[in-house]
Formats: structure tokens, sequence, C-alpha cells
């Protein structure tokens, strides 16, 4: 649970070498820029040297260009190539230009044959017409709206056989319309067309048939393979376009990318006079590389601090975890990094969530799926959830193992039992003996994980000289004694007949602790060497605090028992696999082992949806919140991504 090591550094030289000095920094891939601001309080004499990333437009315009042809340029080193802004910015123009102009080509003959498509679809409807359309739209005395109509439309036709126009000929039909004609006076056309329009009329556009629909149609089935042939020459014109041009595309688009984030380091610098100042963070394991590379740049002088020493400008945070614990920095991430000065809490959440997510979803079967189907979101999905299926899915095969669960089966394992000595397997999870066992128990994993995250606040507010949280707030050493002895003394006098709760225990170990939670407030403030420690009115300051004295209580309780839902999806797992089987012996063979095969399959997806959820809720609502706060900022290097 530890923060990489990061180092302020200073950079200060004349405006000649400052990109050389740039170019160092984003090279190096490891450099954090800051605001100067950051750093010195009068900068009235400075000047920023640019508010705008000139490469920006040329940048955009051409990665929305190769967007559009949906191929991948990976990014390449090109350290060695140099060119100027101009030469930049007319490659870009250049190529955005000619791959819009082979796009448009391309989408103009898509366009063209899927029109042509449609067209011969609705010329086929109305192929038994010997006649030319044109010529039936240009009638004199007559209106004529060819289309289709619902065939449930058709029979309430007969409610308007009293009126002579309301007729619709028939040409052809498919499994929902009839395509086909209706005919009205112009001077009643209007009311037909409403008629119809109830109707759920579609007209279809036939404007422009100067010859029949028959004609029309064998015209459109030569038209299609040459628009089809044309398409094709459009799409390999611009496939050769871009594989004759490939290599350069990579070489400009790397380019582009590299000077738009070194573009972002120089944003943030300042001038004064002909000098130049740039700030920033770097890991201290790459303080010397990077101090050696920048020691050849004439006039150039450096200043490197320890973050410890700046924890007032908020150093970025690295987190630093080993290979087990790194997936789980997702989580972290999720909830915010942490302050400099704070714990990373990935390698605790990679314990308590692995573990408590295999009790709750503790099966052999479905943990060993669970897994593999984490290790295939990982490896081919790229999904960050996956590396932390995995070994949940591991987890759940131990405890799934220890509960004797297989897929729902909870008896298959028995051998394995008597080998140690066992008839069956030892702990019946669906046993009504063994309930009160599983609710226990979780109060007591939920009791321990509250301690364990109130001495991590201790441990952290310790860190940053916080010595009033550290022992008077509710997360606390005051806190700790307070919950602690409280449970343990429920528990002696409850569950093992210990008479512990004696007045001296009582007010040494509970009333005086939560007194001192009571005046958390003044009192830290005393110990943190505050001048103002005291409250502008006692009175006030207790009726307001007994309030809050009730949430704080409450806190205690309510983080508590949040954790029978541990115990509660133990039981939750056994009842639904139970009802699955039960489903099962109901239908009997030969569907017996599709419905228990479906039935995990339903399990599987469902509890581990809510398992998951579940279990991160515990980790950020009941442990986060008793010892971190996640304000930190992350570490985001200038470096540019390349295969």
């Amino acid at each position: 649970m530890a923060v990489s090591s990061m180092q302020a550094v200073n950079v200060i030289g004349l405006m000649n070498y400052i990109d050389d000095v740039i170019t160092v920094l984003g090279e190096s891939g490891v450099f954090h820029p800051d605001e100067v601001s950051n750093f010195y309080s009068d900068l009235k004499e400075f000047t920023r040297l640019q508010t705008k990333n000139s490469y920006a437009e040329p940048l955009t315009n051409l990665k929305a260009a190769l967007n559009q042809t949906k191929r991948s340029f990976p990014l390449t080193d090109v350290s060695d190539f140099s060119p100027t802004f101009e030469e930049l910015e007319s490659f870009s123009n250049e190529t955005t230009a000619a791959i819009d102009a082979l796009l448009e080509e391309k989408a103009t003959a898509e366009a063209q044959l899927e029109k042509a498509k449609n067209s011969l679809g609705i010329a086929e409807h109305f192929a038994g017409l010997d006649v030319e359309i044109q010529r039936v739209k240009q009638m004199e005395y007559m209106t004529a709206r060819f289309g289709k109509l619902p065939k449930d439309s058709m029979q309430k036709l007969e409610a308007y056989k009293d009126n002579e126009y309301v007729d619709f000929a028939v040409c052809t039909e498919d499994k929902t319309h009839c395509w086909g004609v209706y005919f009205a006076p112009n001077d009643e056309v209007e009311e037909i067309d409403k008629i119809f329009e109830g109707l759920y009329f579609e007209p279809t556009d036939l404007v422009g048939i100067n010859e029949t629909p028959s004609r029309r149609a064998a015209a459109y089935k030569k038209e299609i393979p040459e628009l089809q042939k044309r398409v094709k020459e459009t799409k390999k014109r611009l496939d050769s376009y871009l594989n004759e041009n490939n290599e350069r595309i990579t070489r400009y688009l790397s380019k582009l990318e590299e000077l738009y984030l070194y573009a972002g380091i120089r944003s943030k610098a300042l001038q004064h006079n002909q000098s130049f100042i740039i700030v920033g963070w770097v890991p201290a394991e790459n303080r010397r590389a990077l101090q050696k590379r920048l020691k050849k740049i004439k006039s150039v002088e450096l200043d490197f601090s320890d973050a410890k020493n700046e924890l007032d400008k908020h150093p970025p945070v690295k987190l630093k975890n080993c290979f087990l614990a790194k997936p789980y920095e997702f989580y972290t991430d999720m909830y915010g990094v942490p302050k400099y000065n704070e714990i990373d809490p990935t390698l605790f959440v990679a314990i308590t969530y692995t573990i408590i997510f295999g009790i709750m979803f503790a099966d052999l079967g479905q943990g060993f799926c669970l897994a593999i189907a984490g290790l295939l979101m990982w490896k081919i999905r790229k999904m960050a959830i996956g590396k932390i299926l995995f070994p949940c899915g591991i987890s759940s095969m131990v405890f799934g193992t220890l509960f004797g669960s297989v897929f729902g089966f909870e008896h298959v394992l028995d051998p394995m039992f008597r080998f140690f000595g066992f008839e069956e397997k030892p702990f019946e999870v669906m046993a009504a003996k063994n309930t009160n066992t599983i609710i226990l128990g979780a109060i007591g994993i939920g009791v321990f994980l509250l301690i364990v995250a109130m001495c991590l606040n201790v441990y952290t507010s310790f860190r940053q000289k916080n010595y009033g949280r550290a022992l008077f707030s509710t997360s606390g050493i005051a806190g700790i004694v307070f919950y602690g002895s409280l449970v343990f003394g429920l528990v002696a006098e409850i569950f093992l007949g210990m008479h512990v709760m004696t007045l001296p225990y009582i007010l040494g170990l509970v009333v005086f602790p939560f007194l001192l939670v009571f005046f958390a407030e003044p009192l830290g403030d005393l110990v943190n060497g505050e001048k103002d420690w005291q409250p502008e009115s006692w009175g006030g300051y207790i009726v307001e605090n007994l309030f809050e004295s009730i949430e704080v209580l409450l806190g205690y309780v309510t983080n508590t028992m949040s954790f029978l839902r541990v115990g509660a999806f133990v039981l939750v797992h056994a009842g639904m696999m139970l009802v699955v089987f039960v489903i099962a012996e109901t239908v009997g063979q030969p569907g017996y082992w599709l419905v228990v095969v479906i039935g995990n399959a339903l399990v599987m997806v469902l509890e581990a949806l809510l398992v998951a959820i579940q279990v991160l809720r515990l980790e950020y609502y009941e442990m986060f919140s008793r010892f971190y706060s996640g304000e930190g900022r992350p570490y985001e290097p200038v470096k540019i991504s390349t295969d």
C-alpha cells in the first residue's frame, strides 16, 4: 500500500534552448508538467509563452479523416524526424483533402447503389402495371397515389364501400403489406387522402418513371452490377492511397501527436526577459536519467526537491503495487487516487474484495467458470474488470470447496472430505442450525474489517501529522476503543457468559472514549496546536453534538449491519440453486440437465453482478469512509504511446 516517491523539478534556462528542453522532457515519458503559479506566488513580470496549441487543428483534422477510413495507424518512434510546422500543416491539409475526396466518391457510389436497390424493389412491386407511371401522374382530372397498405387495413376498406373512390387496386403483396394504387378526383383528393392516411397508407415516390415499372426494373437490374463495380473501385482507390502512403501517414501522425503533447509542456512554461521556467514532477527513480540529459543543454539550471517537502503543492500520485494487487487499481481510481501523504488502499482492496467475493459466491464449479470468463475478458477484450474477476473466481473456488458446493451440487465433494476423516462435508450451508453461525460470522467479519479500517485511519492521520483525528475521531484511537470495547462486552455477555460489562469497564472503555469522540473537534485543534481551539459557545457545541452523536452511534451500527449481506448471499446462493434443482426434478428427464445448465448460467450471471456490486459497496461506503479521502491527483506524464 504505497505510492511512488516523486520529485519536484524546476527547470530554468535561456529561451534559445527551450525547444531542446521540452523535447527532452517529452521524450523522457516521465515528466508531469505543472503550473508555475503552483510553485511561485510573485509572477507579475512573467508572461505565458503560448495560450493555443497550434498543432491541435492539423492533428484533429488528420485524425478525423483517418478515423472515417476505419484503418488503424499505430504510432511509432519519430525522434529522428524533424519536419517544420508548415510541412506538418501542409501534409495534414493535403492528406485530409485527398481522403475526404475519396470518401465522398465512395459514399456517392454507395448512395447511388442503395437508391437503385430500393428503387428496384419498389418498381418490382408495380411490375404488373403495363402503363407509364409518368403519364398516370399527369392525368388532368384524377390524382393517383402509389404506395403500400397494411393487410389489416384492407379489411377496413369495407367500411367505406359507399364511397366509390375509396378503393385500392392491389398490384403485389408481401408478408405485411399490399402494394398498389388508388385514384381520386382532384376536387375530392384531400378527403380521400385523409381516409387512407387513417388506414396507415404509406405513399411511395414513383415520380420520374417515364416508362412501365417492369421496364424500369429491368433497367435497374442492369444498372446495379455497374454501381456495385463502381463501389468496389472506389474502395480499391481508397485502399491503394492508404497503402501507398501508410508509412508517411504514420510518421506525420506520430510527429503531430508528439508535438501536440509537447506543446502541453510549452503552454505551462513562463518567460521572463530572455529566460524561461518550467516546473513539474518526476518519479524519484527517473530523476538521475532526466537530470543527466537536461544538464547537457546549455544554460539550463535544475532544482530537484522531494515531494514530501512540497505537500502544499499537491504532488501527483503514481500508484505502486505488486502484480497481484495491481488489477485492483481500477477500483481505487474509480473512487479517487490517494493524496501523496495518504496510504494507497489498493492492496487492502485486493485482499478484502477477493476474500469477501469468494465467500459470497462460494461454488467450485461456478467459480471456475467465472475465473475463465475473467481471463478471456482480460486477454481477448482487454477489459480491466477481467483482471479482477479472475482472482475472484479463484477465491470462489476455494470457498466453494470449503462449503462443498459444485454447480449447486452440495455433496459431490463428500468423498474428498472422507479422506480427511469426515463422513460428509463438515458445514452444510442450508442446515437451520448453521444459519446463526453464518449471520454471526458475517458480522464478525464486518467488525474485524471496520477495526482494521480505523487502524489504517490512525496510521494515515499520524503520517499526515493530524494528531487530533488520529486520537479523537470516530475512526481514531478513541473510536476504536469505544467500538471494540462495546462489541467485545456485548459478545462476552450474550454469547460467552462472561460478565465484563462492569461499571469500571463501562466508564473507562465505553463512556470515556465516547466523550473524547464527542469533544473531538476542540481536543483535536488543541493537540494540533491551533490557537482558536475552543468553540465560540460551549453550550451551542454540546447541543449540536448531541444530535451528531446519534448519527455517530447509528453509523457504527449500520456499518456493522451492512456486513450481514455477506452471510445473506451465502444463503441466497444455496437457496437459488435449491430452486433450480427443484424445478429440474419437477421437469424430469430428459429436460433435467437442460434446466440445471440454464439455471446455473442464470445464477452465475445474476449473482456475479450482484456480488461484485455489493462487495464494492462495502469497500467504498463502510471501509473507505473510515480512512480514505481519494482526493489526490493522478500522475499523468507527457507520453506518446507507441507500439
